[in-house]
C-alpha cells in the first residue's frame, strides 16, 4: 500500500491549513520535510516544527501530529501538518510530499481505505460525506446518526432473522427428508414477515429523507401586484426582490436558498403571469411557466383585498394537477372580513408578508405534503438513493420469498431470494459491495477525506 497525500482543507486563505498523509512511510516523509531523521513523535501528540525546503531554507513553522496505526482514520500511519494557511505555502508542502515518494489521495481516498482496515463501514463512510455537503441542521443531524451506526443498527434485526430461517432451511435441505413441521413452518413465516417489515419501515422513510438531504425548489407565482415579491422577501429575511406598488415590477426571475424548518429550500421569484404588455416581459412570464414545471411544489399567490380575477383562476388551473398552497396575501388589510374561499382543492394559508402573520402556518404547508422530516419525532431516516434502491430491492425479494413459502415451493427456490435480500442489506454496509460500486461511491467525495 503505498503512501498518499492531500489537502484536508478547502482551497482558499485561512488561518491555517491542513496536509494529510496516510500510509507507510508517512513519518519518514515527515521526516525528511522537517530535515530531522532522528525525530520520534509520541502518537496522538502536537510537536511545532519547521518544514524545510530542499534548499535548506525554513518554508513554515507547522503543528505536526502523528498517528500510529491501527489508532487513526484510516488505521495506516498517518500524519497531519498544519500551516499558516497560505496556499502558496500549502501548495509547496504537497509538492515536497509528492517528490518525497508520496502520491495525490483520489476522491474519498481516506476514508476508502479507513473503510478496507475496518475502521468503519461503508454506510458510516458515506455519512462523512453527507455530513460534509449537510445544507441544514436537520441534514447534519441525520448524518451524524448514521455516522454513529444507527443505520446498521436499524437494519442488523433485519439480518439476523434472514440469517435464521436460511441456516433453518438449509438445515431441513441437509438432514431432513421430509417437510417442516407444522410448528416450524409457522415460525419461519412469522420471522419472514418480521424482516419484511423491517425492510419496510426504512423504505417508507425515503421521502422525507430525501427531502431533508436534497431540499425542494420552491417557486412563487401569481399575477402581477399581489405582493410575490414581498413575500419572497419575507421568506428570505431581507430585501431581495424589488418591490413597487407598479405593476409588473419582478420581469425575470430571482432566486435564493434558504431552511425552512430544517429542509433546504431554492426559492424562486417570479414575473406575474399576465398577457405581456412587450418582449421582456413576454419572456419573463414564459421564465415563469418554466419553472412553474420544474417545481418540487407552487405557492400561489392572491391579493386577499380583489376579487378572483381570471388570471388567478387561469394559474389555479395550472397548478390544479401538481403540489401547491395558495396563499392569501395581505390579510391584514381584511379589516376583520373574511378572506376568499372557494378553494376546496387547495390548501389555503392567510398571510401577510408586511406582517408577518400566518409565516408558521404557511411553511407547515409547503412541507406537509413531503411528509415528517422532525428527526426527533421520526427517528433514522433514509436519505442516500443508493441505500432506497438497495432496500427497494431487499424487500421485493422478500416479499417473493415469502410468497413462494405461502405456495409450499421448494426450500432451494426460497433460498435464493433469501440471500438476494441479505446481499442487497449487505450492499448498504458494504459487505458484499463490489470495488467497482466503491470506486463509483467515493468518486463523490472531496479530495483529502
Amino acid at each position: 500500500m503505498n503512501t498518499i497525500v492531500a489537502p484536508a482543507t478547502p482551497t482558499g486563505r485561512s488561518a491555517v491549513g491542513i496536509i494529510r498523509l496516510s500510509g507507510p512511510e508517512s513519518l519518514s516523509i515527515l521526516r525528511k520535510l522537517i530535515d530531522d531523521e532522528a525525530f520520534a513523535p509520541e502518537p496522538n501528540r502536537v510537536s511545532l516544527k519547521q518544514i524545510v525546503k530542499e534548499s535548506g531554507e525554513t518554508l513554515d513553522s507547522a503543528l505536526v501530529s502523528y498517528f500510529r496505526k491501527p489508532h487513526s482514520f484510516t488505521g495506516e500511519e498517518m500524519v497531519e501538518i498544519s500551516c499558516h494557511g497560505s496556499p502558496v505555502i500549502l501548495r509547496q508542502v504537497l509538492d515536497l510530499s509528492l517528490r518525497l515518494g508520496a502520491r495525490l489521495a483520489e476522491a474519498g481516498e481516506f476514508t476508502l481505505r479507513a473503510c478496507k482496515n475496518g475502521k468503519m463501514n461503508l454506510s458510516q463512510a458515506e455519512a462523512i460525506r453527507d455530513l460534509i455537503n449537510a445544507r441544514s441542521e436537520a441534514a447534519a443531524v441525520q448524518a451524524s446518526r448514521q455516522l454513529n451506526g444507527e443505520l446498521s443498527a436499524a437494519l442488523q434485526p433485519a439480518k439476523d432473522m434472514l440469517i435464521q430461517i436460511i441456516v433453518r432451511l438449509e438445515s431441513a435441505l441437509e438432514f431432513v427428508e421430509d417437510d417442516l413441521p407444522e410448528i416450524q413452518t409457522s415460525q419461519v413465516r412469522t420471522t419472514l414477515v418480521g424482516a419484511q417489515e423491517v425492510v419496510k419501515g426504512l423504505v417508507a422513510t425515503y421521502a422525507s429523507g430525501r427531502t431533508l438531504r436534497e431540499g425542494l425548489k420552491l417557486t412563487i407565482v401569481g399575477r402581477p401586484n399581489v405582493g410575490k415579491s414581498s413575500l419572497f422577501n419575507r421568506l428570505v429575511g431581507l430585501s431581495r426582490a424589488i418591490v413597487t406598488e407598479i405593476a409588473g415590477t419582478t420581469r425575470d426571475s430571482i432566486s435564493e436558498s434558504i431552511s425552512l424548518r430544517g429542509v433546504p429550500i431554492f426559492l424562486t421569484d417570479t414575473a406575474g403571469i399576465r398577457v405581456a404588455t412587450d418582449k421582456i416581459e413576454e419572456l419573463g412570464v414564459e421564465r415563469t411557466r418554466q419553472l412553474m414545471a420544474d417545481a418540487d411544489l407552487l405557492v400561489i399567490v392572491i391579493d386577499a383585498t380583489t376579487d378572483l380575477s381570471e388570471e388567478d383562476r387561469a394559474i389555479l388551473n395550472e397548478a390544479e394537477t401538481g403540489k401547491h398552497v395558495v396563499a392569501i396575501n395581505k390579510c391584514d388589510l381584511l379589516n376583520g372580513r373574511k378572506a376568499k374561499t372557494g378553494f376546496s382543492r387547495s390548501t389555503v394559508v392567510q398571510v401577510s408578508a408586511l406582517t408577518g402573520e400566518g409565516l408558521d402556518e404557511l411553511s407547515a404547508a409547503i412541507l406537509e405534503p413531503f411528509g415528517s422530516v422532525d428527526s426527533e419525532a421520526v427517528g433514522l431516516l433514509i436519505t442516500d438513493s443508493r441505500h432506497y434502491d438497495l432496500l427497494q430491492r431487499a424487500e421485493a425479494s422478500l416479499k417473493k420469498a415469502l410468497d413462494l413459502f405461502d405456495e409450499f415451493a421448494s426450500e432451494e427456490l426460497v433460498l435464493v431470494y433469501l440471500h438476494n435480500a441479505l446481499n442487497f442489506l449487505g450492499e448498504i454496509t458494504g459487505e458484499t459491495t463490489t470495488d467497482d460500486i466503491l470506486a463509483e461511491i467515493f468518486s463523490t467525495f472531496c479530495i483529502g477525506k
